[in-house]
């Protein structure tokens, strides 16, 4: 198994099948060349249950001391997961003590059957937690990277590339981020994660957007990129009523979309969303 620690059948709410590309149907190509990517993100908050907003308040002191429960609950986030090819996540502890220091996206990965993660600290709050950005995947990275984020520290972006080519017609870059509470701040980050897929033609942005479609920062990154957003509201916070769609997967319109929905598993106080893509003929990637 690889992976890497940075330093600084389940029902659906909602569905649509979208199209994002005229391009005809590409046939299913063998495990270690996939035509099809099933993604998903996934903000888990710490493996925090939260299942009402009773739970939000009364089990806040999770978030900074250990509970029996977190690991039981990422065992159950592991088993939801194990389906997906690439997996974006959010709010993970990369090994504080009140995750038992544990390494949360390295758990995932090893107990989902992932050969390949990355977890990226954005913010240490001394010896009690690590909170991090994750990424799970079944197919090598041809390499990774990690920004921080602008605005107050503590948000970041994880680019990992894939594909053995040279050129961007070869190559596919999957981010994963976790945005700011501020729109003033969203807008700047969002302008970053922009320049940082300039060079590529095949991209993919998911996370945890902390605002919705129709929100003004979305609007220009959509306007400013080949970015599509998908035309259909998921609604994904909070999860056990969920009326706002804040977590997000957008993709350049040379991979089609073929599925997108939120899966009902009220685990954290988001829900995870996942789309299945068709790559485009001349993207290969190696399991």
């Amino acid at each position: 198994m690889t992976g890497h620690q940075s330093r600084p059948a389940v029902p659906f709410i909602d569905y649509m099948e979208l199209k994002t590309s005229t391009s005809p149907d590409t046939p299913e190509g063998v495990h270690s060349h996939p035509r099809r990517l099933r993604l998903a993100s996934f903000n888990i908050q710490t493996g925090i249950s939260t299942a009402s907003y009773r739970d939000m308040i009364t089990g806040s002191w999770r978030h900074v001391w250990p509970s029996r429960k977190r690991l039981p609950n990422l065992n159950r986030i592991a088993q939801l997961l194990k389906p997906f090819d690439i997996v974006g996540l959010q709010e993970v502890d990369g090994g504080g003590l009140r995750s038992h220091k544990i390494v949360q996206t390295q758990y995932l990965a090893e107990h989902g059957g992932f050969p390949h993660w990355h977890n990226q600290v954005n913010r240490r709050m001394g010896p009690i937690a690590m909170h991090s950005n994750g990424l799970l995947s079944r197919i090598k990275p041809h390499e990774i990277h990690d920004y921080k984020l602008p605005g107050l520290p503590g948000r970041g972006v994880v680019l990992a590339r894939y594909g053995r080519g040279h050129t961007s017609d070869e190559l596919l870059a999957v981010c994963v981020v976790h945005l700011a509470l501020s729109q003033r701040a969203r807008m700047r980050q969002l302008g970053f994660v922009a320049e940082l897929l300039k060079p590529h033609t095949h991209a993919v942005v998911m996370g945890d957007f902390n605002c919705e479609p129709h929100s003004p920062e979305l609007q220009w990154l959509t306007r400013s990129t080949e970015l599509c957003d998908p035309a259909c509201v998921v609604n994904t916070w909070p999860s056990w009523q969920p009326h706002r769609m804040i977590d997000h997967i957008l993709v350049t319109p040379s991979l089609r979309v073929e599925h997108l929905q939120a899966l009902h598993f009220p685990c954290s106080d988001h829900l995870p969303i996942t789309m299945d893509v068709i790559l485009p003929p001349k993207l290969t990637l190696h399991a």
